[in-house]
């Protein structure tokens, strides 16, 4: 008792082969034929260039995905970097006071285990000193603040380190300042 409007069934026509041999004889079916033909042509392109714009929708947000990851990256290492120079003045501060307490032979253990703290920390963050000191001058790493004549040694040589300098995942944070030789 179901009104065909409301039936699930889905409508067949059935077609009996006399009525398939007069169809296929028909130029309207060639038309159809045809017709179809060219919207399958039409919607394969539609598709083509549809696949197309994803693809490059697709490459733009790997792009912009690799280059946001990578200033929260450079960020990041910006005010790590800052922090370190900070950091670095007063680690400074506490190698120079022990040289001062050394030389007047004043006990400097407690500074002696706040400067191996300080050294394990800046190790943990990978802040690692630029050794200079009879290396060759490199821009790079040095900032040469003075000059002496030797003859004896070749030009450009690193013959006094005035202040340490450091390196953070392999980026100068801090330059060593440096003395370096002329020959006369």
């Amino acid at each position: 008792m179901s009104s065909e409007s409301n039936s699930d069934e889905i409508p067949v026509n059935v077609i009996s082969e006399n009525e398939s041999k007069n169809n296929s004889q028909n130029p309207e079916s060639e038309i159809n034929v045809e017709e179809i033909s060219k919207l399958l042509d039409l919607e394969k392109q539609k598709s083509f260039e549809c696949e197309e714009k994803l693809k490059l929708a697709l490459a733009d947000f790997q792009n912009l995905e690799r280059k946001t990851q990578s200033d929260i990256e450079n960020g990041v290492n910006s005010k790590i970097n800052e922090f370190s120079l900070d950091f670095l003045k007063i680690y400074d501060d506490f190698v120079r006071a022990k040289e001062v307490f050394s030389e007047s032979k004043i006990n400097s253990e407690g500074l002696d285990s706040i400067l191996k703290n300080m050294d394990s920390l800046l190790k943990k963050y990978n802040i690692e000193p630029i050794d200079a000191l009879g290396e060759i001058f490199n821009p790079n790493f040095h900032e040469a603040i003075s000059i002496i004549n030797d003859s004896d040694l070749d030009d450009n040589t690193i013959t006094k380190e005035i202040r340490k300098g450091y390196i953070s995942h392999e980026r100068v944070i801090r330059p060593t300042l440096v003395e370096i030789s002329k020959k006369e």
